[in-house]
């Protein structure tokens, strides 16, 4: 038995970027089952490709354009498609992401532009062009961004990822006031630990690793993706219509038991980490 009534998000058409894989596809199975039209974006056309023809053969309604979110000429192309196709937009869905474990010293700065270009830059250029378009058309909606549990605290070891997802949840506490004139509406999501294969191949790449992360966490055990897709469907939901601003915490508890998600990897020695940054090199 679903927990929402198959309608909720009847003919919604939501724009999820990352919307092929891990989390981001869950979610977009889940609007889709509940009526929703999807309008996803990735880097790769192949990986796309699959996602959609996999979704349209369960009977859900898909459209998909490869889009590098870095890239702000790639967004306009993305979404003037999108609204040519379906007509409009209603809800935004930041979900692309990027991150790795690593000692902050050993960062190069392209490694860091990595991170913050497609997390901290690619939702302000998507959110930037959505939001201008619905103030221009004089209609509202709802943006979702994926945060993460360490964007409030910090944390050691993912510093890039810290640094942008921080300034993405300012970004929605900040639009939350200046944009609900118009409105629009902001809201995110807050994940503590839900393996997907490409997030943990390289933030849980060993056995040993992803046991320490499971004993940190309260409830002992590590989210499942339909309890993130339920709850990001409720928020883009007309019954969140009076949340606007807040973040939403899904962790078992993890973060109150101590802020900083990785801040326990003091412990691994330098020949540790050069054997993870071979094995985190892989898992890309």
């Amino acid at each position: 038995m679903g927990l929402f009534a198959d309608h909720l998000l009847q003919d919604k058409v939501i724009l999820i970027t990352g919307g092929a894989t891990g989390l981001g596809r869950a979610m977009s199975e889940k609007f889709a089952q509940l009526g929703a039209k999807i309008a996803m974006c990735g880097r790769r056309a192949e990986v796309l490709e699959q996602t959609a023809a996999e979704m349209s053969q369960l009977g859900c309604e898909v459209w998909y354009h490869t889009c590098d979110v870095r890239d702000p000429a790639q967004i306009t192309q993305f979404i003037d498609a999108a609204e040519a196709h379906y007509g409009t937009i209603d809800v935004l869905i930041n979900n692309a992401a990027g991150n790795f474990i690593s000692p902050t010293e050993r960062l190069s700065p392209r490694a860091v532009d990595a991170v913050l270009n497609i997390v901290l830059h690619g939702t302000f250029y998507m959110t930037l062009e959505v939001g201008k378009r619905w103030i221009q058309q004089q209609r509202g909606g709802t943006m979702l961004n994926i945060v993460t549990t360490y964007a409030q605290t910090g944390s050691g070891y993912v510093v890039p990822s810290a640094a942008a997802k921080a300034g993405v949840l300012a970004l929605t506490r900040s639009l939350a006031v200046e944009w609900a004139q118009y409105g629009i509406r902001q809201v995110a999501i807050a994940p503590g630990p839900f393996p997907t294969e490409g997030a943990w191949s390289r933030l849980s790449p060993t056995p040993e690793l992803e046991q320490t992360m499971i004993e940190r966490i309260p409830l002992r055990r590590v989210g499942n993706s339909e309890e993130l897709a339920h709850l990001a469907a409720y928020l883009i939901s007309d019954y969140a219509g009076y949340i606007n601003g807040d973040v939403i915490t899904i962790d078992g508890g993890e973060w109150l038991q101590g802020a900083g998600q990785f801040n326990d990897l003091s412990s691994v020695t330098g020949e540790q980490w050069d054997h993870l940054a071979q094995i985190t090199r892989k898992g890309k």
